[in-house]
């Protein structure tokens, strides 16, 4: 643990931050999992899946959470899977 005061702070601030980041990559790790669900189901709502995990993806590029090459990557193979 920390002595000095600054790095009290800083280690308060990054988990916080650590604990922000995991649950903003989880509800992308979400959003991606239900689409791939609803599409093996064959669900009647599948467009607005799509739109939302490629939005979840792009949030968390945004954010700095994932970067770009993942994000395009991510976001093409949910696309040919969403086209297929």
């Amino acid at each position: 643990m920390p002595i000095i005061k600054s790095a009290i702070k800083r280690v308060k601030t990054s988990e916080k931050a650590e604990a922000r980041n995991a649950s903003q990559l989880s509800a992308m790790r979400t959003a991606v999992k239900k689409f791939d669900k609803a599409k093996v189901a064959g669900a009647d709502n599948l467009e607005d899946l799509y739109k939302a995990a490629i939005s979840a993806i792009d949030h968390a590029k945004a954010k700095g959470l994932i970067k770009a090459n993942k994000a395009a990557r991510d976001k093409s193979r949910l696309a040919a899977r969403y086209n297929k």
